[in-house]
């Protein structure tokens, strides 16, 4: 990248950015305009309820990338700040970069304007580091610390997903350490930006098939961000998963392990995990000893062991067990997962955000404890880069076996994937069968939803998958379920 230097943050008087309307990115804008700062923003497509939230919020909103739109409100701006979704081809980056404007990344906007000082907590992994982040500001925050975050979801308990406290010597500030890649000019991940002082590492597995080759590629992303750790820091590693130990082998800073109950080599494990109604109470073991216990709202051992990581780096943050426990029991957790949209006839609609099979059978497992009663109904979507290319076609066989029936959407847009690469939604459904597995192929989303209506009756739970809109499934269904109760 050029070398031009930003301007500090107390220089800055108006920021544009490109590709505003991402989730991370339109947050930054919002806090800009809490600031004080005049932002505008551009996005191809410009839509509520992002559209909505930025222009409640004071954001000057550009619809299409266009040159002129880096000077069309007046003055021209103190900083671009250019989304990783923006190719090098775009007309409004161009603009910037060749006039000479000061222009940056996200991620770098965080490393030279707010990181420098303060205790950097990075919650990475291929799985959890929404939750895991929102858990663990959301901890701090109900216990006086006033942290700063960065989080990619929307809290259902913090009231911004970026906020900044301060930017001080050693406040705490809480970033969900993305692995995808920064910008068209650093193709490297976010979380090489983040300065990290302490990283709890969730977990290491294949994913984002679009930008990593093969998973020694993504391994190597991960031994970078424990590699970056400053003195003084530590790593808080989930030992489920053989790369996490093999990359706490190689740190240089002391590692805090845990993991599932009977997790060989684990300091800290769950104990006596029980679901009792809504809730999920468990004992928190050190080297086997019970030194706590547990209960939160959120169902599934993937959160049992989100929380367990949070209850760790609190500690180490030296909060006391009872404000940790306390706070956990209050957190409501994150909307896209495990959340209830509606019921309708006794038929429970829920969305989910998973779409790796390994987050699809933890989802479908958690919502098997939390509703015994009712038959589980997964609707999936293949959308995400990797769900659209075959590399997990028989995963998702064994990941949707947790399931009562399974409807399957044709994949997303794979014009762009070779078709030999290609995911088969009708494979994955003939597999299914293969496995007495009740299962059904959706060649488009209002067939889908008559099919889901049709077959679903009052106590069933419906949780439909995607990492996007699914073009408006879940309203449709929620719609098309009113009618036939009211039909």
């Amino acid at each position: 990248m050029d070398k031009r230097a930003l301007p500090r943050l107390e220089q800055i008087k108006k920021v544009h950015v490109i590709g505003v309307c991402g989730t991370l990115m339109g947050a930054f804008a919002a806090y800009l305009r809490r600031r004080g700062i005049e932002t505008v923003g551009s996005d191809q497509n410009v839509y509520p309820p992002m559209s909505e939230v930025l222009r409640d919020a004071g954001v000057t909103l550009y619809s299409g990338y266009r040159a002129e739109n880096l000077a069309a409100s007046g003055s021209p701006p103190d900083l671009v700040v250019i989304g990783n979704v923006i190719s090098a081809s775009n007309v409004e980056a161009r603009a910037a970069i060749d006039g000479g404007y000061a222009y940056c990344s996200l991620p770098e906007a965080m490393e030279k304007l707010f990181l420098p000082k303060t205790r950097n907590i990075v919650v990475s992994g291929t799985h959890g580091k929404t939750t895991t982040s929102t858990m663990m500001a959301h901890t701090l925050v109900r216990n006086g610390r006033d942290p700063s975050y960065f989080i990619g979801g929307v809290s259902k308990d913090l009231p911004h997903s970026f906020h900044v406290a301060g930017i001080e010597d050693g406040r705490p500030y809480v970033l969900e350490g993305d692995e995808y890649d920064t910008a068209f000019w650093d193709k490297v991940p976010k979380f090489n930006h983040y300065l990290p002082d302490d990283v709890v590492l969730t977990s290491v597995e294949y994913d984002h098939a679009d930008i990593y080759p093969d998973f020694a590629a993504v391994v190597r992303a991960f031994e970078g961000l424990v590699a970056r750790i400053r003195p003084g820091g530590r790593l808080i590693a989930c030992f489920d998963y053989s790369t996490v130990r093999e990359l706490a082998a190689k740190a240089t800073v002391p590692v805090i392990s845990y993991g599932s109950e009977g997790c060989l080599g684990a300091r800290y494990t769950p104990g006596r995990v029980r679901v009792e109604n809504e809730w999920t109470r468990f004992d928190v073991l050190d080297g086997g000893r019970v030194v706590d216990e547990l209960i939160i709202a959120v169902p599934g051992n993937h959160n049992v062991l989100n929380a367990l990581a949070v209850w760790i780096e609190c500690r180490e943050l030296g909060l006391a067990a009872p404000e940790i426990a306390s706070a956990l029991r209050c957190f409501q957790g994150v909307k896209r997962r495990q959340e209830v949209r509606g019921e309708v006839g006794g038929v429970l609609v829920m969305d989910d955000f998973a779409h790796h099979p390994t987050a699809v059978r933890e989802t479908l497992r958690a919502l098997r404890l939390r509703y015994p009663e009712r038959r589980l109904m997964a609707v999936f979507e293949p959308r995400s880069a990797t769900s659209r290319r075959k590399v997990f076609q028989a995963d998702y066989v064994q990941a949707f076996t947790q399931g009562d029936a399974v409807f399957v959407s044709t994949p997303y847009d794979q014009s762009r994937i070779p078709e030999s690469d290609q995911f088969s939604s009708a494979q994955l459904v003939q597999d299914l069968h293969s496995n007495q597995v009740t299962a059904f192929l959706m060649d488009t989303v209002d067939a889908g939803v008559q099919q889901v209506a049709e077959f679903s009756r009052a106590g069933d739970l419906v949780a439909v998958l995607s990492n996007g809109g699914f073009e408006g499934f879940i309203p449709k269904l929620l719609e098309t379920l009113r009618s036939r109760v009211t039909g």
